[in-house]
């Protein structure tokens, strides 16, 4: 136990030694993705002159307000609006009051009698003048009346016939009804009155009687349109709320190349910033803030990578060469995008995560998903500070996540292709989400268009995949699924020369193989690698494989004629030369270090009690393997499956009992001698590993186990 606390606590320093190295590493994706994005943060300025022709379309990078245009269309607005007026009812019933009044007048003037008859007395009266009815009259009529109108125009309505005059009345009334209705205001005035007269003037009378009637709409017709302050200020007040302020858009263009830089323009080209040479620092210190953040993600996920993989300093470079590589691309794709030409949408951002799933791990893979997504939003705003492509985050996003689900059971890179797929299928459900989110109209065939981008750009993601995973493989020496699976077909050389040369070995390989996959998926551990290193661990026994009991089918054993060192020799060799023969077919070091960990330190207890027979001075050195110990959990755990399917397959009745036996010691065996001192497993991991393998043999061995008979009494 203080062996395995030692060497817990070196593993954990060993970890520490690591924050230099996630550091660099940190700071080197951190700057890469600050100066990647710089470009569409950062305000560019102009040095042009008034009416200069415009060396470049000229966007706005920031929206703003243009107060002194708003002010200009509120000043046009306001003017625009109208005097509010009341019409005065009140006047107008005056106005036709007075014009009935004077045909009440005459009308009643008239109806006096010339002479009378009173007492059978004859009275004889001399009939009224035309100047005297006009006195008459004056002395009637109000004085507002009689001031305005001269005695001409009451003379000639006392000469008018009744006929006439009723006739005249009815005209000149309908007249100045109509004019009071549409209201009369000062200025108007004068074309009130012409308009009445116009009316009276195409009525079917005498010229006698329209020109006394055009007199008395002279005098009726008075302004009844009357200014209302409040009514005015209320309106104007409404009109100039109701102007929407004049913006500038982030990303409008304030000049197109060629044009002149108006006055307008340029004040415009000020307004927004785009004349100031003292560049706006504080986008770039918002940049600088979010790169920070970003890459404090992927630092945590570094350190969760280096615990995982025993600071496998390959799996933090191939994190950093595929941010730069899926980071660079899109950079570029969006040099030729525009708010019509939306190109992201055929991006193969997938091939990142893609990659990370089967070079590193599923949970690398979705937190760099996140982060390539957040980092494609600010690289496809367009060049607009301050502002986000979230159509363009979203879709990166559910792209990336749908190319992490879809990739399971890697068989072969059939299996990546079938994953493009899928992402495919859930591309073009969130492009034509976008279309029927949007209030815009889009035509059957750019539907089809921006789904060819979706289809497009999973296929394209497959692709590369495939193409970029060898390099991975070859250069950086990570082991894949995919290249494990290959590894694992019978066809391989190797394997076709183990199964000739050694078919007793290649059937222990095959049971060691099983063995130690279901053991390690049971503790977590790489199932597929346990496999695959198993099939190759034994690899150095095609050497002498005569050498070895279970390929001595029908011969001598030939240990029987050689002294037990030379035994040992030949036997405690075969990893090495495993190793070595894997490395002539560049067989990846994940699995040589398997062939050469996999007996560890570990005693030769037959050679050695046998040789101790002869000579009671030899030495135990000589018949232990020399190392290294297993190194990693896969290791350490073919290092004992690899025992007990040797030790169980030499009993001849495997009771259920006696495989839980054989196991326990072996495990025990191990742990006293210190093999495990140097391997990840903790006690609980090696309990789980003791019951699954126990479980595993008991069902491999099924049918060979006897229960006990009970006697017959």
């Amino acid at each position: 136990m203080k062996k395995k606390t030692g060497r817990k606590r070196e593993f954990y320093q060993n970890l520490k030694k690591n924050w230099l190295l996630i550091l660099i590493s940190t700071m080197l994706i951190g700057v890469f993705f600050f100066f990647i994005t710089l470009g569409n943060i950062h305000t560019e300025t102009y040095n042009i002159e008034r009416f200069a022709n415009a060396s470049e379309t000229i966007r706005s990078p920031i929206t703003i307000e243009n107060e002194q245009e708003t002010q200009r269309k509120t000043r046009e607005t306001v003017q625009s609006v109208e005097d509010r007026f009341n019409i005065s009812e009140e006047i107008t019933e005056e106005r036709l009051s007075y014009t009935k009044e004077v045909f009440e007048a005459v009308s009643k003037l008239e109806e006096e009698a010339p002479d009378s008859e009173k007492n059978n007395e004859e009275v004889t009266r001399v009939p009224l003048t035309s100047q005297e009815k006009v006195q008459r009259l004056k002395q009637i009529l109000s004085d507002e009346i009689t001031e305005e109108l001269n005695d001409g125009v009451f003379a000639s309505l006392v000469d008018m016939s009744e006929a006439q005059r009723e006739e005249g009345q009815e005209v000149l009334l309908e007249a100045l009804e109509e004019t009071f209705e549409t209201g009369v205001r000062t200025e108007s005035l004068a074309s009130a009155r012409s308009n009445a007269n116009e009316i009276i003037t195409y009525s079917a009378l005498d010229e006698e009687v329209t020109k006394v009637l055009s007199n008395l709409a002279g005098f009726a017709i008075v302004e009844n349109s009357i200014y209302d302050a409040e009514s005015t200020s209320e309106a104007r007040k409404n009109a100039a709320s109701s102007v929407e302020p004049v913006m500038i858009r982030a990303g409008e263009v304030i000049v197109r190349e060629g044009q002149t830089i108006t006055n307008e323009v340029y004040e415009e080209m000020q307004l927004v910033g785009l004349m100031n040479n003292e560049r706006n620092i504080y986008p770039v210190i918002g940049l600088g803030i979010l790169i920070i953040l970003l890459s404090s993600f992927v630092a945590y996920e570094m350190n969760w990578v280096t615990k995982k993989f025993n600071a496998d300093k390959r799996k933090i470079a191939s994190i950093l060469l595929i941010s730069v590589i899926v980071v660079s691309l899109m950079k570029i794709v969006s040099l030729f995008t525009t708010q019509s030409n939306q190109l992201f949408f055929v991006v193969p951002l997938a091939t990142g995560v893609l990659l990370i799933k089967q070079l590193i791990h599923e949970r690398t893979a979705i937190v760099l998903s996140v982060i390539y997504a957040i980092l494609g939003s600010i690289i496809f705003n367009y060049q607009i500070p301050g502002s986000l492509n979230i159509e363009a985050g979203v879709y990166f996003l559910l792209s990336q996540l749908a190319a992490i689900i879809f990739l399971m059971n890697v068989k072969d890179r059939l299996a990546i292709l079938k994953a493009g797929a899928g992402m495919s299928v859930v591309n073009i459900v969130t492009l034509l989400s976008f279309v029927f989110l949007s209030f815009e109209k889009y035509a059957i065939g750019d539907i089809f268009i921006q789904a060819a981008y979706g289809v497009g750009a999973a296929f394209l993601s497959a692709v590369l995949t495939i193409g970029l995973l060898p390099f991975f493989e070859t250069v950086l020496g990570i082991l894949s699924d995919i290249k494990l699976l290959q590894l694992s077909s019978p066809n391989q050389p190797l394997l076709k020369k183990l199964l000739t040369e050694a078919p007793g070995t290649y059937h222990h390989s095959i049971m060691v193989a099983n063995l130690s996959e279901t053991a390690c998926e049971a503790i977590g551990a790489n199932g597929l690698l346990a496999r695959v290193g198993a099939y190759y661990h034994d690899m150095g026994k095609t050497v002498r494989p005569h050498y070895f009991i279970e390929n001595q089918l029908a011969i001598k054993n030939p240990h029987d004629v050689i002294s037990p060192k030379q035994s040992a020799e030949i036997i405690i060799s075969h990893p090495y030369d495993g190793a070595e023969m894997l490395q002539k077919y560049r067989i990846p070091k994940e699995i040589i270090a398997i062939a050469s960990q996999h007996h560890g330190t570990t005693l030769l207890k037959y050679f050695y009690y046998k040789e101790k027979d002869k000579n009671k001075e030899v030495s135990e050195s000589s018949f232990r393997y020399p190392g290294p110990k297993p190194q990693t959990k896969e290791a350490a755990i073919i290092c004992i499956c690899d025992s007990v399917e040797a030790a169980v397959r030499s009993l001849k009745e495997p009771t259920e009992e006696k495989i839980e036996e054989i196991v326990a010691s072996i495990i025990r065996d191990r742990m006293t001698d210190g093999q495990l001192d140097e391997s990840p497993l903790t006690l609980k991991d090696l309990n789980l590993v003791q019951r699954t393998i126990c479980d595993t043999l008991k069902g491999i061995f099924h049918s060979r186990i006897q229960y006990p008979m009970k006697e017959a009494k």
